[in-house]
């Protein structure tokens, strides 16, 4: 079995299931996470993320040192409910924008998984997008 890998990124599940936000520093990956959580999200972790591939599944887990806290840009580190692990099923990644009205599926490997992947949204709905997605998926329509 390979050790987990560390990456530069913030994890919220929803039940099993649960995002991988990546980005560069001071992107938007906690405060997002935070309008996750507020939509029911639990953390799984803030900033590193612990991913390891078991078969075809990736699973994120916290570094102890950083367990059930979250920065709050302008507030600090907050404490936060959260969840040993979870398997990721979506990747986010706030370094890309997404333009297209109705995009096609996209995916990114990480530790040898295939994750579906979207970018950016800009609007006030996209953390209700990815709580949609985790808890029901997309449309093959």
């Amino acid at each position: 079995m390979m050790l987990p890998e560390t990456h530069h990124a913030t994890c919220v599940a929803l039940g099993d299931s649960a995002v991988l936000i990546l980005g560069a520093a001071g992107r938007g990956k906690s405060s997002l996470a935070l309008q996750v959580m507020a939509l029911g999200g639990v953390l799984v972790a803030d900033d590193r993320v612990l991913l390891q591939a078991e078969g075809d599944r990736l699973l994120a887990q916290c570094p102890p040192a950083i367990l059930g806290l979250i920065e709050a840009r302008g507030a600090g580190i907050l404490h936060a409910a959260y969840q040993a692990q979870a398997q990721v099923a979506l990747v986010v990644d706030l370094d890309q924008s997404e333009s297209q009205r109705l995009p096609e599926r996209a995916y990114t490997r990480i530790c040898g998984c295939d994750i579906p992947l979207i970018k950016h949204i800009d609007g006030p709905h996209f953390a209700a997008i990815i709580v949609q997605i985790l808890k029901a998926g997309w449309s093959d329509r």
